[in-house]
């Protein structure tokens, strides 16, 4: 096949591609890219949602500066999962409407949502969901009852 001898419908359809082609990467190179503060919170909203729960134990709350001087709020926990022991950190600075810093114990139980395929992907909080305790639990017990030896 020469130049010569193109059919209009060769021509039409070569430059239907092309405008595809250039069209597509116009898109690429022009669309919004999410924020790393949206892809946070959406991957906390998966978790959430879809997230195992297990038992796990609320290590300490702390203050840490960037070094580009802003103040972020750290949350770090451990929880347990088919005998591996797991400590994480989770930023709670973005939730401040959620989380009450000051209401946090270290040494209290909470929950902790995860992965099932990758249990370092945690939370023990999110927007819609909290995982953290404001008191220890009242064991059941019987009343009156005595230690004999």
């Amino acid at each position: 096949m020469t130049l010569s001898e193109t059919r209009p419908w060769e021509a039409a359809a070569a430059l239907t591609v092309t405008v595809i082609v250039a069209g597509t990467a116009v898109w690429w190179v022009r669309r919004r890219r999410p924020t790393p503060d949206e892809l946070e919170r959406a991957r906390r909203a998966a978790l959430a949602a879809t997230g195992r729960l297990v038992d796990g134990m609320l290590l300490d709350i702390c203050e840490m500066q960037t070094p580009d001087g802003r103040n972020l709020t750290l949350l770090e926990y451990s929880y347990r999962i088919g005998g591996v022991e797991y400590e994480c950190s989770q930023d709670i600075t973005a939730m401040r409407e959620t989380v009450d810093s000051t209401q946090v114990r270290a040494g209290f139980p909470c929950s902790v949502r995860y992965q099932q395929r990758s249990p370092l992907n945690s939370i023990v909080v999110a927007e819609e969901w909290s995982g953290l305790r404001d008191r220890l639990p009242n064991l059941p017990g019987r009343s009156g009852a005595h230690l004999t030896v």
